[in-house]
């Protein structure tokens, strides 16, 4: 915002005084804030710092000790520089104590071989001052109405870093606290040379305050934040002290950054509560509002005319066991649903997307066409596993899809297929980017009646022998048996399968068959036994 001393010399009437740079030229870019015309000595407890002194010389002291003293003194205040006018004391240069402890201290010592007016002088140092004042204002203001404009717009980090370096013609990278980038412009640089080494050159830079900049690293790092919820660091790569504007872009641009999160995170958050609202309504027995249709087409989801399709999506996950490990899962459950609802919108399929129960993100889908429902299936389920991708914790998905329905009324049917199907695919092996209930087979008609109390009697008679029992080497009965029927009664494959020799392998079969009192050479005791097993797997829930 202020000129340098350099800055100062080339205006006219000092040019017109004959100034020459006597000692402390290393100062010339020292930033002016003032000019002061003092002739006494003692003046340096008067200042404030950042002044240029005017004097000519006719009351400082007479000794090179008193002429070393008074520049240590404009050097312990902050004074920008000394001009000294060489017509009533000194008339060819000044003493040379004068001159060593200016080139000592870097303070630069100026002197005028003619008569100058120094009230002029000081006009015009302050009128350059107040003019760059005024533009940093202007500028300042341009830049305000800028990022608002682009936060009013919605613009996202992308759109925002794209300005700010175009605004300071400078590298610029949007990073979390952990020091990974989340966006970045590199202005016309090479992005790799940009990024190289980021994570490790980022935590080796933490400037005080929420706007500081790193000399050694060239950086300018504003916090970005609200609310008292920092998130993350915005890092301007400018290898000379910025100047005040740049300061000014990189704090705008932050708060238009946390303006944009919160914006975001809080209309997704009423969006996923309408949408949820809607969901449970379509899911629960008993009569619903007739106005329905109306409020969801008004979401941008027309539900009339259309062929629906209900989905769910579930994290292979866990089941929680504490309060803990719930709480985890239902945050976890909750991204999910962002980035569902983010994978509908690049799908480009009108969907309601909400979180009815703890563990699943319930889907409708209403394809724009019948007969685009197979491809916006395929669309939407490459969305969503690449969306999840992207979450916190990047969990792998399954997302499980019911039959397509004609009428909104049969919703319920639909949704409720589909958060069955995801259920039992999450214990199957096979990954595909969408199950159906001729997927999940056996395993998902096993799901439906998981409840069932025939079934866990089923389970209990099959396998009851074999629960909580181990051989001599610690491995359970039950494990042998289920290698055993997964690869269709093949001794030698079950044997490679559990990591034992074929003998070893037989001595343990031949073990299970007495305990269970069977022969698995018969393949209904086989059939059963395996029925049995993914009973048991399914009433256990996913790993």
């Amino acid at each position: 915002m202020y000129p340098t001393v350099g800055e100062i010399l080339a205006l006219p009437v000092v040019r017109r005084g004959g100034p020459r740079v006597a000692a402390g030229s290393a100062g010339l870019g020292n930033r002016v804030r003032w000019a002061h015309v003092a002739e006494v000595a003692d003046i340096a407890h008067l200042l404030r710092g950042g002044e240029l002194v005017l004097t000519t010389g006719i009351a400082l002291p007479g000794d090179d000790e008193g002429l070393s003293r008074y520049v240590a003194d404009l050097v312990r205040v902050g004074a920008a520089g000394l001009v000294v006018e060489l017509v009533r004391r000194w008339r060819a240069e000044p003493p040379r104590a004068l001159l060593a402890s200016a080139e000592r201290h870097g303070l630069p010592l100026v002197t005028l071989a003619r008569e100058t007016r120094f009230v002029a002088v000081t006009e015009a140092v302050i009128g350059l001052v107040v003019d760059r004042q005024v533009a940093e204002l202007r500028a300042a203001e341009q830049v305000h109405e800028i990022f608002t404009a682009l936060t009013v717009s919605g613009a996202g980090p992308t759109e925002i870093l794209r300005e700010i370096a175009r605004l300071a013609g400078l590298p610029v990278v949007l990073e979390t606290f952990h020091h990974h980038v989340l966006a970045y412009d590199a202005a016309g640089t090479d992005p790799a040379e940009l990024l190289a080494d980021w994570t490790e050159r980022s935590r080796a830079v933490t400037p005080a305050g929420r706007t500081g900049y790193d000399p050694d690293a060239g950086w300018l790092v504003t916090v970005v934040g609200a609310r008292g919820d920092d998130w993350g660091r915005l890092v301007l790569v400018c290898q000379e002290d910025p100047p005040h504007r740049h300061v000014v872009v990189a704090e705008r641009a932050a708060s238009a950054l946390a303006l944009h999160r919160l914006v975001t995170r809080d209309r997704d958050t009423l969006e996923r509560q309408t949408h949820r609202a809607l969901l449970a309504e379509l899911v629960a027995e008993g009569p619903r509002s007739a106005d329905l249709p109306t409020r969801a087409a008004a979401l941008g989801v027309p539900l009339e005319g259309r062929r629906l399709v209900g989905a769910a999506v579930r994290p292979r996950s866990t089941v929680p066991t504490t309060p803990a490990a719930a709480l985890a899962t239902q945050e976890v459950v909750r991204d999910l649903a962002e980035a569902t609802a983010l994978a509908a919108r690049r799908a480009r399929v009108p969907a309601l997307v909400g979180v009815v129960d703890d563990s699943t993100v319930h889907v409708l889908l209403a394809p724009a066409a019948r007969a685009d429902v197979e491809p916006a299936l395929d669309r939407f389920a490459q969305e969503v596993h690449r969306a999840a991708a992207g979450t916190p914790r990047a969990l792998p998905v399954v997302v499980g899809v019911g039959t397509a329905v004609d009428s909104w009324p049969d919703a319920r049917r639909a949704l409720g297929e589909a958060a069955h199907v995801a259920d039992a695919a999450s214990r199957s092996p096979r990954t595909r980017p969408y199950h159906r209930l001729d997927d999940v087979r056996l395993r998902g008609l096993l799901h439906l009646l998981r409840d069932d109390e025939r079934i866990s009697a089923f389970v209990d008679r099959e396998l009851g022998a074999l629960f909580a029992r181990e051989d001599d080497q610690g491995a359970r009965w039950v494990d042998v048996l289920r290698a055993y029927c997964e690869h269709g009664g093949n001794k030698s494959a079950a044997a490679a399968a559990v990591h034992l020799s074929r003998t070893a392998y037989y001595q343990r079969l031949d073990r299970v068959e007495r305990l269970l009192g069977v022969s698995l050479d018969d393949p209904e005791s086989m059939l059963s036994l395996y029925v049995a097993l993914l009973a048991a797997e399914v009433a256990a829930g996913p790993p």
